[in-house]
Protein backbone atom coordinates (compact mmCIF):
# COMPACT_ATOMS: atom_id res chain seq x y z
CA UNK A 1 0.00 0.00 0.00
CA UNK A 2 1.23 3.48 -0.88
CA UNK A 3 0.07 5.92 1.81
CA UNK A 4 0.19 9.34 0.23
CA UNK A 5 0.84 11.86 2.93
CA UNK A 6 1.00 15.60 3.48
CA UNK A 7 2.92 16.96 6.48
CA UNK A 8 2.95 20.67 7.25
CA UNK A 9 3.53 23.01 10.16
CA UNK A 10 0.82 25.64 10.37
CA UNK A 11 0.96 29.04 12.09
CA UNK A 12 -2.16 29.84 14.10
CA UNK A 13 -1.69 33.61 14.16
CA UNK A 14 -2.48 35.80 17.17
CA UNK A 15 -4.76 38.83 16.61
CA UNK A 16 -1.73 41.14 16.80
CA UNK A 17 -0.17 39.40 13.78
CA UNK A 18 3.22 39.16 15.51
CA UNK A 19 3.13 35.79 17.25
CA UNK A 20 1.55 32.47 16.29
CA UNK A 21 0.94 29.06 17.81
CA UNK A 22 2.85 26.38 15.91
CA UNK A 23 0.69 23.40 14.93
CA UNK A 24 1.54 20.19 13.07
CA UNK A 25 -0.89 18.82 10.49
CA UNK A 26 -0.71 15.28 9.12
CA UNK A 27 -2.95 14.30 6.25
CA UNK A 28 -3.25 11.00 4.37
CA UNK A 29 -6.03 9.20 2.57
CA UNK A 30 -7.18 7.71 5.90
CA UNK A 31 -7.73 11.02 7.63
CA UNK A 32 -6.25 14.23 8.93
CA UNK A 33 -5.04 15.12 12.43
CA UNK A 34 -3.64 18.29 13.99
CA UNK A 35 -1.25 18.53 16.93
CA UNK A 36 -0.13 21.48 19.02
CA UNK A 37 3.65 21.61 19.35
CA UNK A 38 3.58 23.67 22.53
CA UNK A 39 5.67 26.43 20.94
CA UNK A 40 4.87 29.95 19.78
CA UNK A 41 6.94 31.59 17.06
CA UNK A 42 7.41 35.12 15.80
CA UNK A 43 5.86 35.14 12.34
CA UNK A 44 8.51 37.27 10.66
CA UNK A 45 11.19 34.81 11.83
CA UNK A 46 9.43 31.79 10.30
CA UNK A 47 10.66 30.38 6.97
CA UNK A 48 7.69 28.78 5.21
CA UNK A 49 9.81 27.23 2.44
CA UNK A 50 11.89 25.16 4.88
CA UNK A 51 9.17 24.74 7.53
CA UNK A 52 11.65 25.89 10.15
CA UNK A 53 12.45 28.94 12.28
CA UNK A 54 15.21 31.02 10.77
CA UNK A 55 18.64 30.15 12.11
CA UNK A 56 20.02 32.12 15.08
CA UNK A 57 16.63 33.68 15.89
CA UNK A 58 14.86 33.68 19.25
CA UNK A 59 11.11 33.65 19.85
CA UNK A 60 8.67 35.10 22.37
CA UNK A 61 9.18 36.64 25.78
CA UNK A 62 11.23 33.62 26.88
CA UNK A 63 13.61 34.12 23.91
CA UNK A 64 13.45 30.44 22.94
CA UNK A 65 16.23 29.70 20.45
CA UNK A 66 15.35 28.52 16.95
CA UNK A 67 17.48 25.39 17.41
CA UNK A 68 15.20 24.20 20.22
CA UNK A 69 12.01 24.74 18.21
CA UNK A 70 13.51 23.28 15.02
CA UNK A 71 14.64 20.20 16.90
CA UNK A 72 11.06 19.65 18.10
CA UNK A 73 9.78 20.18 14.55
CA UNK A 74 12.19 17.53 13.32
CA UNK A 75 11.10 15.15 16.07
CA UNK A 76 7.42 15.51 15.16
CA UNK A 77 8.16 15.17 11.46
CA UNK A 78 10.32 12.07 11.92
CA UNK A 79 7.78 10.41 14.21
CA UNK A 80 4.94 10.95 11.71
CA UNK A 81 6.99 9.71 8.75
CA UNK A 82 8.15 6.64 10.65
CA UNK A 83 4.61 5.76 11.70
CA UNK A 84 3.20 6.17 8.19
CA UNK A 85 6.08 4.18 6.67
CA UNK A 86 5.43 1.40 9.16
CA UNK A 87 1.69 1.35 8.44
CA UNK A 88 2.53 1.33 4.72
CA UNK A 89 4.90 -1.63 5.09
CA UNK A 90 2.10 -3.56 6.83
CA UNK A 91 -0.37 -2.62 4.09
CA UNK A 92 -2.49 -0.88 6.69
CA UNK A 93 -4.42 2.39 6.46
CA UNK A 94 -4.83 3.72 10.03
CA UNK A 95 -7.84 5.65 11.21
CA UNK A 96 -7.31 9.20 12.44
CA UNK A 97 -7.97 8.03 16.01
CA UNK A 98 -5.44 5.22 15.74
CA UNK A 99 -2.77 7.47 14.23
CA UNK A 100 -3.36 10.16 16.84
CA UNK A 101 -2.90 7.65 19.65
CA UNK A 102 0.29 6.15 18.19
CA UNK A 103 1.74 9.58 17.47
CA UNK A 104 0.98 10.84 20.98
CA UNK A 105 2.77 7.84 22.45
CA UNK A 106 5.69 8.28 20.06
CA UNK A 107 6.36 11.90 20.98
CA UNK A 108 5.41 11.40 24.65
CA UNK A 109 2.43 13.73 24.70
CA UNK A 110 0.04 13.71 27.65
CA UNK A 111 -2.61 11.76 25.75
CA UNK A 112 -0.44 8.65 25.85
CA UNK A 113 -2.32 7.44 28.96
CA UNK A 114 -5.56 7.17 26.96
CA UNK A 115 -5.85 3.84 25.18
CA UNK A 116 -7.74 3.38 21.96
CA UNK A 117 -10.45 0.96 22.99
CA UNK A 118 -10.83 -0.75 19.64
CA UNK A 119 -7.25 -2.10 19.74
CA UNK A 120 -7.04 -5.86 19.87
CA UNK A 121 -5.30 -6.84 23.12
CA UNK A 122 -4.03 -10.23 21.88
CA UNK A 123 -0.30 -10.86 22.25
CA UNK A 124 0.75 -10.29 18.63
CA UNK A 125 -1.59 -7.34 18.10
CA UNK A 126 -0.09 -5.64 21.13
CA UNK A 127 3.38 -6.52 19.83
CA UNK A 128 2.53 -4.76 16.55
CA UNK A 129 1.23 -1.76 18.47
CA UNK A 130 4.49 -1.69 20.44
CA UNK A 131 6.67 -1.66 17.30
CA UNK A 132 4.53 1.08 15.74
CA UNK A 133 4.65 3.40 18.73
CA UNK A 134 8.21 2.72 19.90
CA UNK A 135 9.44 2.83 16.32
CA UNK A 136 8.07 6.32 15.92
CA UNK A 137 9.14 7.47 19.38
CA UNK A 138 12.73 6.34 18.86
CA UNK A 139 12.93 6.98 15.09
CA UNK A 140 13.90 3.38 14.41
CA UNK A 141 15.91 2.57 11.32
CA UNK A 142 14.61 -0.06 8.88
CA UNK A 143 17.10 -2.50 10.40
CA UNK A 144 15.47 -2.15 13.83
CA UNK A 145 12.00 -2.82 12.43
CA UNK A 146 13.47 -5.87 10.66
CA UNK A 147 14.97 -7.04 13.96
CA UNK A 148 11.61 -6.84 15.75
CA UNK A 149 9.81 -8.49 12.84
CA UNK A 150 12.32 -11.35 13.21
CA UNK A 151 11.56 -11.59 16.93
CA UNK A 152 7.85 -11.67 16.14
CA UNK A 153 8.39 -14.46 13.61
CA UNK A 154 10.38 -16.54 16.11
CA UNK A 155 7.72 -16.07 18.79
CA UNK A 156 5.01 -17.06 16.28
CA UNK A 157 6.96 -20.15 15.17
CA UNK A 158 7.63 -21.09 18.79
CA UNK A 159 3.97 -20.82 19.80
CA UNK A 160 1.37 -19.32 17.46
CA UNK A 161 -1.14 -19.32 20.35
CA UNK A 162 1.10 -17.58 22.88
CA UNK A 163 -0.75 -15.19 25.14
CA UNK A 164 -0.02 -12.91 28.07
CA UNK A 165 -1.86 -15.35 30.34
CA UNK A 166 0.42 -18.27 29.42
CA UNK A 167 3.70 -16.39 29.89
CA UNK A 168 5.92 -17.71 32.68
CA UNK A 169 9.60 -18.34 33.38
CA UNK A 170 9.09 -21.94 32.27
CA UNK A 171 7.52 -20.76 29.01
CA UNK A 172 10.43 -18.42 28.39
CA UNK A 173 12.89 -21.24 29.10
CA UNK A 174 11.16 -23.26 26.39
CA UNK A 175 11.54 -20.27 24.06
CA UNK A 176 15.28 -20.18 24.77
CA UNK A 177 15.53 -23.89 23.95
CA UNK A 178 13.65 -23.25 20.69
CA UNK A 179 16.12 -20.49 19.75
CA UNK A 180 18.99 -22.88 20.47
CA UNK A 181 17.48 -25.45 18.12
CA UNK A 182 17.54 -22.93 15.27
CA UNK A 183 21.32 -22.61 15.88
CA UNK A 184 21.26 -19.13 17.35
CA UNK A 185 24.31 -17.89 19.26
CA UNK A 186 23.91 -17.23 22.97
CA UNK A 187 24.78 -13.56 22.52
CA UNK A 188 22.02 -13.23 19.93
CA UNK A 189 19.56 -15.02 22.20
CA UNK A 190 20.46 -12.68 25.08
CA UNK A 191 19.82 -9.62 22.89
CA UNK A 192 16.52 -11.06 21.71
CA UNK A 193 15.40 -11.71 25.27
CA UNK A 194 16.31 -8.13 26.20
CA UNK A 195 14.04 -6.88 23.40
CA UNK A 196 11.22 -9.20 24.52
CA UNK A 197 11.58 -7.84 28.07
CA UNK A 198 11.38 -4.31 26.68
CA UNK A 199 8.11 -5.24 24.94
CA UNK A 200 6.73 -6.84 28.11
CA UNK A 201 7.65 -3.81 30.24
CA UNK A 202 5.80 -1.60 27.77
CA UNK A 203 2.79 -3.93 27.69
CA UNK A 204 2.77 -3.98 31.48
CA UNK A 205 2.89 -0.19 31.65
CA UNK A 206 0.06 0.07 29.12
CA UNK A 207 -1.96 -2.45 31.19
CA UNK A 208 -2.14 -5.19 28.58
CA UNK A 209 0.07 -7.53 30.60
CA UNK A 210 -0.06 -8.03 34.37
CA UNK A 211 2.67 -10.63 34.93
CA UNK A 212 6.30 -10.08 35.91
CA UNK A 213 8.34 -12.29 33.57
CA UNK A 214 10.17 -9.17 32.37
CA UNK A 215 11.55 -8.83 35.91
CA UNK A 216 12.06 -12.46 36.96
CA UNK A 217 13.41 -14.19 33.85
CA UNK A 218 17.18 -13.74 33.70
CA UNK A 219 18.75 -16.95 32.28
CA UNK A 220 22.53 -17.42 32.53
CA UNK A 221 23.79 -18.06 29.02
CA UNK A 222 27.44 -18.96 28.54
CA UNK A 223 29.54 -16.36 26.77
CA UNK A 224 27.17 -13.44 27.38
CA UNK A 225 29.05 -11.82 30.28
CA UNK A 226 31.35 -9.97 27.87
CA UNK A 227 34.52 -11.76 28.98
CA UNK A 228 34.72 -13.88 25.83
CA UNK A 229 34.14 -10.96 23.47
CA UNK A 230 37.17 -9.26 21.96
CA UNK A 231 36.85 -5.51 21.49
CA UNK A 232 37.79 -4.57 17.93
CA UNK A 233 39.28 -1.09 17.55
CA UNK A 234 42.01 0.77 15.67
CA UNK A 235 45.15 1.74 17.55
CA UNK A 236 46.50 5.26 17.13
CA UNK A 237 48.94 4.36 14.34
CA UNK A 238 46.23 2.54 12.40
CA UNK A 239 43.86 5.48 12.79
CA UNK A 240 46.47 8.01 11.68
CA UNK A 241 47.23 5.89 8.62
CA UNK A 242 43.57 5.38 7.76
CA UNK A 243 42.60 9.06 7.88
CA UNK A 244 45.16 9.98 5.18
CA UNK A 245 45.22 6.71 3.27
CA UNK A 246 45.03 7.28 -0.51
CA UNK A 247 41.92 5.70 -2.03
CA UNK A 248 42.35 4.13 -5.51
CA UNK A 249 40.54 5.97 -8.30
CA UNK A 250 38.28 2.99 -9.02
CA UNK A 251 37.18 2.95 -5.36
CA UNK A 252 36.77 6.68 -4.74
CA UNK A 253 33.23 6.07 -3.52
CA UNK A 254 34.79 4.64 -0.34
CA UNK A 255 36.48 7.93 0.58
CA UNK A 256 33.42 9.58 2.13
CA UNK A 257 32.66 6.50 4.23
CA UNK A 258 36.31 6.39 5.36
CA UNK A 259 36.02 10.04 6.46
CA UNK A 260 32.71 9.48 8.24
CA UNK A 261 34.13 6.48 10.10
CA UNK A 262 37.20 8.48 11.14
CA UNK A 263 34.86 11.18 12.41
CA UNK A 264 33.32 8.56 14.73
CA UNK A 265 36.84 7.59 15.84
CA UNK A 266 37.58 11.22 16.77
CA UNK A 267 34.23 12.04 18.44
CA UNK A 268 32.88 8.74 19.91
CA UNK A 269 29.55 9.16 18.08
CA UNK A 270 27.35 6.10 17.65
CA UNK A 271 26.02 5.46 14.16
CA UNK A 272 22.49 6.42 15.24
CA UNK A 273 23.70 9.86 16.37
CA UNK A 274 26.06 10.29 13.43
CA UNK A 275 23.23 9.54 11.00
CA UNK A 276 21.08 12.37 12.38
CA UNK A 277 23.88 14.89 13.02
CA UNK A 278 22.93 18.21 11.44
CA UNK A 279 24.95 21.32 10.78
CA UNK A 280 22.85 23.11 13.39
CA UNK A 281 24.26 20.68 15.99
CA UNK A 282 27.81 21.78 15.21
CA UNK A 283 29.26 24.83 16.96
CA UNK A 284 32.71 26.35 16.55
CA UNK A 285 34.45 23.99 18.97
CA UNK A 286 31.83 21.42 19.94
CA UNK A 287 28.90 19.26 18.95
CA UNK A 288 25.65 19.44 20.91
CA UNK A 289 23.32 16.49 20.44
CA UNK A 290 20.55 14.55 22.13
CA UNK A 291 21.54 10.92 21.80
CA UNK A 292 19.09 8.62 20.10
CA UNK A 293 19.82 5.64 22.33
CA UNK A 294 19.64 7.26 25.76
CA UNK A 295 17.85 10.55 24.94
CA UNK A 296 20.55 12.38 26.91
CA UNK A 297 22.03 15.74 25.99
CA UNK A 298 25.73 15.56 25.16
CA UNK A 299 28.41 18.14 24.44
CA UNK A 300 31.39 16.68 22.56
CA UNK A 301 34.42 18.87 22.10
CA UNK A 302 35.89 18.96 18.61
CA UNK A 303 39.59 18.33 17.98
CA UNK A 304 41.66 19.26 14.93
CA UNK A 305 40.92 15.92 13.23
CA UNK A 306 37.14 16.04 13.61
CA UNK A 307 37.13 19.73 12.60
CA UNK A 308 39.10 18.94 9.44
CA UNK A 309 36.53 16.32 8.38
CA UNK A 310 33.63 18.71 8.98
CA UNK A 311 35.44 21.43 7.01
CA UNK A 312 35.99 19.03 4.11
CA UNK A 313 32.24 18.56 3.67
CA UNK A 314 31.08 22.00 4.82
CA UNK A 315 30.31 23.31 1.33
CA UNK A 316 28.28 20.31 0.20
CA UNK A 317 24.53 19.77 0.50
CA UNK A 318 22.98 16.73 2.17
CA UNK A 319 19.26 16.09 2.83
CA UNK A 320 17.79 17.41 6.09
CA UNK A 321 20.84 19.66 6.53
CA UNK A 322 22.97 16.70 7.62
CA UNK A 323 26.57 17.50 8.41
CA UNK A 324 28.16 14.49 6.71
CA UNK A 325 27.42 12.02 3.86
CA UNK A 326 26.23 9.11 6.01
CA UNK A 327 25.00 6.01 4.20
CA UNK A 328 22.87 3.24 5.76
CA UNK A 329 24.38 1.23 8.60
CA UNK A 330 24.49 -2.10 6.69
CA UNK A 331 26.03 -0.41 3.64
CA UNK A 332 28.59 1.37 5.80
CA UNK A 333 29.54 -1.85 7.59
CA UNK A 334 30.08 -3.54 4.23
CA UNK A 335 32.15 -0.62 2.94
CA UNK A 336 34.30 -0.58 6.10
CA UNK A 337 35.42 -4.14 5.46
CA UNK A 338 36.62 -3.09 1.99
CA UNK A 339 38.33 -0.01 3.43
CA UNK A 340 40.03 -2.10 6.12
CA UNK A 341 41.25 -4.50 3.48
CA UNK A 342 42.71 -1.63 1.45
CA UNK A 343 44.41 -0.37 4.62
CA UNK A 344 45.96 -3.78 5.21
CA UNK A 345 44.28 -4.38 8.55
CA UNK A 346 44.95 -8.10 8.39
CA UNK A 347 45.86 -8.83 12.01
CA UNK A 348 44.24 -12.12 13.02
CA UNK A 349 41.63 -12.10 15.78
CA UNK A 350 40.06 -15.06 17.52
CA UNK A 351 36.27 -14.77 17.74
CA UNK A 352 34.82 -16.95 20.50
CA UNK A 353 31.10 -17.64 20.81
CA UNK A 354 28.73 -20.14 22.37
CA UNK A 355 25.67 -22.00 21.20
CA UNK A 356 24.04 -23.46 24.27
CA UNK A 357 26.89 -25.11 26.18
CA UNK A 358 29.11 -25.58 23.13
CA UNK A 359 32.10 -23.29 22.55
CA UNK A 360 33.13 -22.26 19.03
CA UNK A 361 36.08 -20.29 17.67
CA UNK A 362 36.61 -18.47 14.36
CA UNK A 363 39.85 -16.78 13.32
CA UNK A 364 39.24 -13.67 11.21
CA UNK A 365 41.26 -10.73 9.88
CA UNK A 366 40.62 -7.38 11.56
CA UNK A 367 39.17 -5.86 8.38
CA UNK A 368 36.47 -8.56 8.36
CA UNK A 369 35.36 -7.42 11.81
CA UNK A 370 35.15 -3.68 11.22
CA UNK A 371 31.74 -2.10 11.86
CA UNK A 372 30.51 1.42 12.54
CA UNK A 373 30.62 0.76 16.29
CA UNK A 374 34.38 0.17 16.07
CA UNK A 375 34.69 3.93 15.65
CA UNK A 376 33.27 4.52 19.13
CA UNK A 377 35.50 1.82 20.60
CA UNK A 378 38.51 3.33 18.84
CA UNK A 379 37.81 6.71 20.41
CA UNK A 380 37.46 5.30 23.92
CA UNK A 381 40.58 3.11 23.85
CA UNK A 382 42.81 5.79 22.35
CA UNK A 383 41.45 8.51 24.65
CA UNK A 384 42.22 6.39 27.72
CA UNK A 385 45.63 5.41 26.32
CA UNK A 386 46.48 9.09 25.80
CA UNK A 387 45.87 9.62 29.50
CA UNK A 388 42.47 11.34 29.41
CA UNK A 389 40.62 10.48 32.67
CA UNK A 390 37.79 7.97 32.34
CA UNK A 391 35.35 10.48 33.83
CA UNK A 392 36.12 12.96 31.05
CA UNK A 393 35.81 10.28 28.37
CA UNK A 394 32.43 9.29 29.81
CA UNK A 395 31.23 12.89 29.61
CA UNK A 396 31.86 12.74 25.85
CA UNK A 397 30.55 9.23 25.22
CA UNK A 398 27.48 9.53 27.45
CA UNK A 399 28.31 6.40 29.49
CA UNK A 400 26.52 6.80 32.81
CA UNK A 401 27.86 3.60 34.36
CA UNK A 402 31.58 3.24 35.11
CA UNK A 403 31.10 -0.50 34.67
CA UNK A 404 30.76 0.02 30.91
CA UNK A 405 34.28 1.47 30.80
CA UNK A 406 35.97 -1.51 32.50
CA UNK A 407 36.60 -3.56 29.31
CA UNK A 408 38.31 -0.54 27.73
CA UNK A 409 40.36 0.20 30.83
CA UNK A 410 41.50 -3.43 30.87
CA UNK A 411 42.63 -3.11 27.23
CA UNK A 412 44.58 0.07 27.97
CA UNK A 413 46.25 -1.50 31.00
CA UNK A 414 47.40 -4.41 28.82
CA UNK A 415 48.66 -2.01 26.15
CA UNK A 416 50.66 0.01 28.68
CA UNK A 417 52.10 -3.20 30.13
CA UNK A 418 53.36 -4.18 26.66
CA UNK A 419 54.89 -0.73 26.20
CA UNK A 420 56.70 -1.02 29.55
CA UNK A 421 58.13 -4.39 28.48
CA UNK A 422 60.16 -2.53 25.85
CA UNK A 423 62.44 -1.39 28.72
CA UNK A 424 63.23 -5.05 29.46
CA UNK A 425 65.42 -5.56 26.40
Amino acid sequence: MNLKRYLIFVLDKDPDGIMAKLRFRVKWQGGVVNFATGYRVEIEKWEASTQRCRMSTTHGKLKIHANIINREIQRYETAAKTLLDNYESKDKNPSAEEFRYSFNVAVKRKQRATKVKHYDSSFFSVFDQFTETMGAENSWEDATFTKFNSIRTHLKDFDPDISFNTLSDAKMNDFVKYLGKVHMRNTTIAKMLAFVRWFLRWAHKMEYYFGNVHETFRPKLKGTDGNAKEVIYLNWDELMYLKDMPIPEDKKWLEATRDVFCFCCFTSLRYSDLQKLRRSDVRENEIRIVTKKTVEGLVIDLNKYSKAILDKYAGKYYPDDKALPVISNPAMNEALKKIGQLAGFNEQHRVVYFKGRDRFEDVMAKHELLTTHCGRRTFIVNALFLGIPAEVVMSWTGHADYKAMKPYIKIVQELKSKEMDKFNI
